[in-house]
């Protein structure tokens, strides 16, 4: 009759591969929820931006931000601190001393002094890098000013 070369039905092989279909269409989908679920995660301290025509910094990796709100009150990331304390707590950051750079989120309305403040306390800590943040042409004012207008 046939020469079948082991057992089993005529005509079947064994298969001898993983299928990784499956798991490439999970990955998929898990891709997609962080993707979507990543910008919801990054929130902070309300500030006041000031506006600008520069383009936006694409930031390769997470930078450590001191944030300064309109009343004053001195944020690193989410942690509010001290402005007295904020030379020392920068000396002690392992993030600070390993990038030796910082971003800086401060109010416009703040007067120029604080923001000078926060600036030289960060150099004394050793930090050589401060960065500013700002509102890339005026994207944040814009979006205020729809919510505000009211509908006819």
């Amino acid at each position: 009759m046939g020469m079948g070369g082991g057992k089993g039905a005529p005509g079947r092989t064994t298969m001898s591969e993983i299928n990784v279909t499956p798991m490439v269409d999970v990955m998929l989908v898990l891709m997609i929820i962080f993707m979507v679920t990543a910008p919801l995660i990054q929130q902070g301290v309300k500030v006041n931006l000031p506006a600008t025509k520069a383009a936006a910094v694409e930031a390769s990796d997470k930078k450590l931000v001191i944030s300064i709100d309109v009343k004053k009150h001195v944020f690193i990331g989410e942690v509010e601190v001290a402005l007295g304390e904020l030379e020392e707590k920068l000396k002690t950051n392992a993030k600070a001393q390993a990038d030796k750079e910082l971003y800086l989120h401060a109010d416009k309305e703040l007067p120029y002094g604080i923001v000078v403040e926060v600036m030289a306390a960060a150099q004394r800590a050793g930090i050589t890098n401060v960065g500013m943040i700002t509102d890339p042409m005026g994207a944040g004012r814009a979006s205020k000013d729809k919510k505000e207008k009211p509908k006819p």
